[in-house]
């Protein structure tokens, strides 16, 4: 059976995974970039934006596994889009006309609309449960794993229906003060994985949790 998979996930010193008040001009909220810095600084970052010749940095060794073995995607409403995009049919996403992602994309929305192809990623529209949307996200790329790409509410749904198998946190040495986080409801969590941490001198800690045997 193929992995679902958290990378990149940053959440600031007390908890929250994105700012308050996402806009088509802050698409992390009152956040801004903060919790993003140590990612644009890497070469997986470069890599995204077509620099491939940019220096590797010890955040790397984690930035640069969110596409090993990945076949697809899944994400909410949020990640695609700010609040409202639904009622754009002309919405295509954040990414301009090259997403980074080139796989297939399942968007959780309660409003689906038809498949979209943007460069190399085609993003399917699906109102859906996690165990539905794993579904048919593994019918889009058997037999490779299921990427989790965010936001945090939707990260927080598969924690609780207990789907994730790794889940890459990095801890960012900020506050926010308010904003959306994971963790809301999953107490205890901690105790169905093997957490390692390491820290590198950008400041922030990566914590991996891997999935125990159920």
């Amino acid at each position: 059976m193929s992995l679902v998979r958290v990378h990149n996930l940053a959440v600031s010193l007390d908890g929250f995974a994105t700012g308050a008040g996402q806009s088509l001009a802050a698409p992390f909220g009152h956040a801004g970039m903060r919790l993003m810095e140590w990612f644009k600084a890497t070469a997986t970052f470069a890599a995204n934006m077509g620099v491939d010749d940019a220096p590797s940095t010890p955040d790397d060794a984690f930035a640069a596994r969110w596409r090993d073995g990945i076949g697809v995607e899944i994400m909410g409403a949020g990640k695609f889009g700010p609040p409202g995009w639904q009622d754009d049919p002309g919405w295509r996403g954040w990414w301009g006309e090259e997403p980074p992602f080139h796989t297939p994309v399942v968007v959780l929305t309660h409003h689906p609309r038809e498949p979209l192809a943007v460069g190399g990623t085609t993003f399917h529209f699906l109102d859906a449960s996690p165990d539905d949307a794993l579904v048919a996200a593994r019918a889009l790329a058997p037999g490779l794993d299921v990427r989790l790409g965010g936001g945090p509410t939707t990260v927080r749904q598969f924690l609780a229906a207990d789907l994730v198998d790794l889940l890459h946190v990095v801890v960012v040495p900020v506050v926010l003060g308010r904003g959306a986080s994971p963790w809301e409801g999953l107490d205890g969590l901690e105790e169905r994985f093997d957490v390692e941490t390491a820290s590198t001198p950008s400041g922030v800690a990566h914590l991996t949790f891997t999935r125990l045997p159920r």
